[in-house]
């Protein structure tokens, strides 16, 4: 099942949900006004979708910070199954990850790449699957997993799927 598959899944069994809700204790705006219809609400999935496009697009044209680990190659932190190379936007975005994993009184080297690039030629270079996470201490943090439309499709954990 594809992403625009799943999102319309959850979304109906979300609007369900919020029907039998407002029906069953006659839901209110903070007003006290009636709430407004799920049906009468935007859809917010064109613009989270413009959104992603852009944070992407501003993200391949960006130079970034990515600390190197203790044999100089980019380093790395595991979540949800997948490895991570952490880039970031910025000297005091890095400082705050340093100071968020207790080790702001180490050194971290870095080397600056354009984001297309570590996307378009790290990524598939390397023999596991791996996304990246921008700013990961930050209130602005973004992952850019692996997957088509993010990364080459050499790359792409879900390549096989689409074929």
């Amino acid at each position: 099942m594809g992403f625009d598959e799943e999102w319309g899944r959850l979304r109906a069994e979300a609007a369900e949900r919020a029907s039998q809700a407002s029906g069953a204790a006659g839901a209110t705006g903070a007003t006290g006004d009636p709430a407004p219809a799920v049906a009468d609400v935007p859809d917010p999935t064109p613009a989270a979708r413009d959104a992603a496009r852009a944070r992407l697009a501003d993200f391949r044209s960006r130079a970034v910070l990515v600390p190197l680990d203790e044999r100089g190659g980019l380093w790395t932190a595991a979540l949800g199954g997948l490895d991570w190379i952490c880039a970031f936007s910025d000297e005091e975005a890095l400082a705050r990850f340093a100071v968020a994993r207790d080790e702001a009184d180490r050194a971290w080297p870095y080397r600056r790449l354009i984001g297309g690039r570590l996307l378009d030629e790290v990524l598939p270079a390397l023999d596991f699957a791996c996304g990246v996470a921008l700013n990961p201490a930050g209130p602005d943090g973004t992952l850019f997993p692996p997957v088509r439309g993010i990364v080459p499709n050499t790359a792409a954990i879900d390549a096989e799927a689409a074929a």
